[in-house]
């Protein structure tokens, strides 16, 4: 196992897309966890799905930050597509670490909303990467995406394996995000690490996900597709785990070192976070649903075999994601192990308690 090489306390982070699902969670956490730490979180407030679950995230937050008092919040609107914004952040806060999570996510909106992948997940990643070059961090972490893995057909997915076949542009940005790290790491010395998260799932969730899109879907009466025939299968993640992972990675910044050559090996690092455990689309919905009746969202009588239909995989879309983390437990000695259903539980929970 590594040595921890990074202590949070009092150090200055910035946390991009910290209104976001995986990005306000560990806000959260960090607030939660560390003593006195000053984060400043960074959010353009996309309306890419419904804004009042971040505004819901934010709230979140500012109720744990007030019981904080030796600790700081600062929310940011803005992209890190605004190169001057990123300027003004760095010269005035002097960050420790920088984790980027902000991002266009999402695979079929890619198809018809390119530019929205090309200025945030190209030009402000590259952004953020200029920012660390000139104001120096000791640790960039950033989100990468099991889509890396496109097409591979050997599972599960490890981070050895080769992804040169991307299936959607949302894929190919994030690993055009590998790529630009791995050269800022070697040419300036930044040590970074990257995330491939799978599946990632929970309360107040990206509500474009499955689990909670079929969840709106079905209150409406309407009917819920699933792809490839029922024949998909999908390493969930439960966003608690996440974040876990999250901290680990960044209290351990890859060493800086020489090579043979004399010149800087890149202090660059990737990591799988994922569940390691691939559910049938099938199964999910079944216990999503027996989740839903619990928490009173849906009722018993409710009928569900009538509002499913299955279709043909979209494009974009891969038959299965399968994570790998025997990294990441070598490293840290941290397995995501939260089961489907004690997540949908609380997703279905907090969903209850959100809109009714």
């Amino acid at each position: 196992m590594l040595t921890p090489n990074i202590d949070l306390q009092n150090k200055s982070i910035l946390i991009t897309g910290a209104a976001g699902f995986i990005g306000a969670n560990l806000v959260m956490e960090l607030l939660r966890d560390t003593d006195a730490v000053k984060i400043v979180g960074l959010d353009s407030m996309s309306d890419y799905y419904d804004v009042s679950i971040k505004e819901y995230r934010l709230a979140e937050i500012d109720k744990i930050a007030k019981q904080k008092k030796a600790s700081r919040w600062i929310f940011v609107r803005g992209s890190i597509a605004d190169r001057s914004l990123l300027e003004r952040l760095f010269q005035e806060h002097y960050f420790d670490l920088v984790v980027n999570l902000a991002a266009q996510a999402g695979v079929r909106y890619s198809i018809t909303n390119p530019d929205a992948y090309i200025e945030s997940n190209l030009v402000g990643f590259y952004n953020i990467l200029e920012s660390c070059r000139r104001h120096p961090v000791t640790h960039l972490v950033y989100a990468s995406s099991s889509s890396v893995y496109g097409t591979n057909r050997k599972v599960p997915y490890a981070v050895e394996d080769p992804v040169d076949n991307p299936v959607s542009l949302y894929a190919a940005t994030k690993k055009s995000d590998e790529l630009m790290a791995h050269a800022y790491s070697k040419l300036y010395n930044i040590p970074s690490t990257g995330l491939r998260f799978f599946t990632v799932y929970g309360p107040a969730g990206r509500p474009d996900m499955a689990y909670f899109s079929f969840t709106n879907k079905l209150l409406k009466g309407e009917t819920i597709q699933i792809f490839n025939y029922g024949n998909c299968q999908r390493d969930f993640t439960y966003v608690d785990d996440i974040v876990t992972g999250v901290r680990h990675v960044m209290c351990n910044a890859p060493e800086k070192q020489n090579g043979e050559d004399g010149l800087p090996v890149p202090p660059y690092r990737v990591y799988n976070i994922g569940n390691s455990h691939p559910e049938n689309l099938l199964d999910f919905v079944d216990i999503l649903q027996q989740e839903l009746i619990r928490a009173g969202v849906m009722p018993e009588d409710y009928d569900f075999e009538s509002h499913k239909e299955l279709v043909p995989m979209q494009p974009g879309d891969v038959p299965v994601t399968y994570a790998d983390t025997s990294a990441l437990e070598r490293d840290f000695g941290f397995k995501p192990n939260t089961g489907l259903r004690e997540g949908l539980r609380k997703f279905a929970q907090w969903y209850k308690k959100f809109y009714f």
